[in-house]
């Protein structure tokens, strides 16, 4: 059970990248919008990300490294962080999940879970 003093909101925005994209070379990029927001009573600091990315054909890739874009915000409570970052997969269509890893600022350690969310090219019609 999560504890209250410890609660980070995650919220995602992806979009299609059709001018970073060459389907014909089974490559479509995407852009992801993240704002992480600090619902609970502690400061707390990200420390790392773990992200699990699938494409449409089962092909899972792992990213795990410190911070989000080459930082590691402090967020106080009701504050909020956001930023934008970039993913590739070989299908039009796909999923990215994951989590972020906080110490909070009483030395509390908690993961804040990222639910999944759709990575998709829009369909177009000829």
């Amino acid at each position: 059970m999560a504890d209250r003093n410890y609660r980070i909101r995650v919220e995602v925005i992806s979009r299609f990248l059709p001018e970073q994209s060459e389907p014909h070379e089974s490559r479509y990029a995407f852009a992801y919008t993240v704002r992480i927001i600090n619902d609970g009573s502690v400061a707390s600091q990200l420390i790392s990300r773990h992200w699990i990315i699938e494409d449409e054909s089962g092909k899972v890739i792992e990213v795990a490294g410190l911070g989000v874009v080459g930082q590691q915000p402090l967020l106080r409570p009701g504050e909020a962080f956001e930023y934008t970052s970039g993913s590739q997969i070989a299908t039009p269509s796909g999923k990215m999940r994951g989590s972020y890893f906080f110490v909070a600022e009483d030395g509390h350690r908690f993961d804040a879970d990222i639910a999944a969310f759709a990575l998709s090219m829009p369909r177009t019609l000829h």
